[in-house]
């Protein structure tokens, strides 16, 4: 696919068949206040990356930078609820 092609809600709401169409060969970004708010996406496109979600990879498939990325990663404050499943001790 191509680059997106942003565009503002009006224009998408006027125009829906031709970014419906135009989606098929590139992302639609539809734009709420200059802010990208919604991406209009082929169905192979979607599809694809619906695959893509449930892939699984191997260690030893990772990068470098991968792996870095993921020594380097903290979990978010809506994590702080599994925090009584892991012992204070030896958890990172």
């Amino acid at each position: 696919m191509s680059d997106t092609l942003e565009i503002p809600s009006e224009e998408f709401e006027h125009n829906f068949s031709r970014y419906r169409s135009a989606a098929k060969h590139q992302p639609v970004v539809v734009l709420d206040e200059g802010e990208d708010a919604v991406v209009l996406i082929s169905m192979n496109e979607y599809r694809r990356l619906k695959r893509r979600d449930r892939e699984a990879l191997r260690v030893e498939d990772l990068s470098d930078d991968d792996i870095a990325a993921i020594e380097a990663a903290e979990p978010g404050p809506e994590c702080a609820q599994f925090d009584h499943e892991f012992p204070a001790h030896g958890w990172k």
